[in-house]
């Protein structure tokens, strides 16, 4: 539907799971609330794509009519080592523990159910303040804009971040693809355990994870050099290793984020929030985003709803305060790209990964599960 001439309370900047959760928390409320996004729903989205039972929790899915026409796979485990190590397998008796999505159809689910309009197919090309307003594509007048567009949103640079420069970001290659019959004979994977390989730099990780009859393989960095060789060297270890016994199809698709630790794009200001990856809240263990990117969404809502209509910096300030309980403080981090791990490091890492007990209560537990943080209710 193409954007009107009109105006809305709430102008949400993309569609995908922080901008549809904003959406969903404001929904009865009273609002006029709509969702801008250049792309048109369903869209393809790079992600290695899992989610644990808190974010089922925090949005109320019902997974199992979520999972009546579109993948949800279970897992109850995960393979974990350096690469050019022996990996160890990590089980739990009681699961699903999280559950493999395809970004393409959970997107779309949750953009679709969430109650806003929906003004898909339209970028943002320009946004002005004009008095208590956002002027934005010179059509559509808003009171309060929230940026949810992703690394590079243009609500994000409009506020004054400077994208991709002074960001120490994390750059990551992937691919997902529906395998053929003798494919699937050949992958050595199992659809409920995701499989997780470490850099001997420490620097980043590889995956290899399979839902049903899908393959997503990956590898990301705290750094881009030289990272199409990284995933090269990656994908043919997996082959020789068996993990996957076919050759990968060659056309990998890259994107961006930042770590929650080192961001340093605002979160609030007089009639603005990001949310998500757009203000910069990926775990810096895991570099997983979609959990943040869910929670920021909701707590936004509640930042807006308890603003009572005033949408001054200083009102939305409790939705900075909000982020920074939940997700920790943010500090300064340097541009260039972050220094190898020194020797004594990386032997004491590899002893690490090379056991079962830090591999589970640490890497997974910690890391990738969060599981001694709580629902957000």
């Amino acid at each position: 539907m193409t954007a009107p001439r009109t105006e809305v309370d709430v102008l949400i900047v993309g569609g995908g799971p922080s901008g549809s959760s904003v959406a969903w928390g404001l929904r009865g409320q009273g609002l006029r609330v709509a969702v801008l996004d250049k792309a048109v729903f369903p869209r393809n989205k790079v992600c290695a794509g899992w989610i644990t039972p808190a974010v089922a929790h925090a949005l109320g899915l019902d997974l199992h009519e979520y999972a009546r026409t579109r993948t949800l796979q279970p897992i109850n485990g995960f393979l974990v080592g350096m690469m050019g190590t022996r990996a160890n397998e990590i089980r739990y008796d009681v699961g699903p523990v999280s559950y493999g999505i395809r970004r393409c159809e959970f997107d779309e689910y949750l953009l679709r159910r969430c109650g806003a309009e929906l003004w898909l197919g339209q970028p943002l090309a320009r946004m002005q303040r004009q008095g208590d307003r956002w002027l934005v594509n010179d059509g559509i007048r808003a009171r309060l804009v929230v940026g949810a567009g992703g690394h590079f949103c243009p609500v994000a640079r409009a506020l004054g971040a400077r994208l991709g420069q002074g960001e120490l970001v994390v750059a990551a290659q992937e691919i997902e693809f529906e395998m053929a019959a003798d494919q699937r004979s050949a992958c050595a994977v199992r659809a409920d355990t995701p499989e997780l390989y470490f850099c001997p730099d420490l620097r980043g990780y590889g995956w290899i994870f399979r839902k049903g009859d899908w393959l997503n393989v990956g590898l990301g960095r705290e750094d881009n050099h030289r990272l199409s060789e990284h995933v090269a060297q990656f994908c043919e270890e997996m082959r020789l290793l068996g993990r996957v016994g076919f050759r990968l199809p060659a056309r990998f698709h890259g994107h961006a984020y930042l770590l929650s630790h080192h961001a340093q794009r605002p979160l609030a200001a007089d009639g603005a929030l990001l949310v998500g990856d757009a203000t910069g809240l990926a775990y810096p263990q895991s570099g997983e985003g979609i959990r943040p990117a869910v929670e920021s969404g909701l707590l936004a809502a509640r930042a807006i709803l308890s603003s009572a209509g005033d949408f001054s910096a200083q009102r939305l300030d409790g939705y900075a305060d909000s982020i920074t309980r939940r997700f920790g403080t943010r500090t300064a981090a340097a541009a260039s790209t972050p220094p190898s791990a020194s020797g004594w490091k990386q032997a004491i890492a590899r002893r690490a990964l090379s056991t079962r007990w830090f591999n589970r209560h640490v890497v997974i537990d910690r890391w990738f599960l969060h599981r001694h943080q709580p629902a957000l209710s």
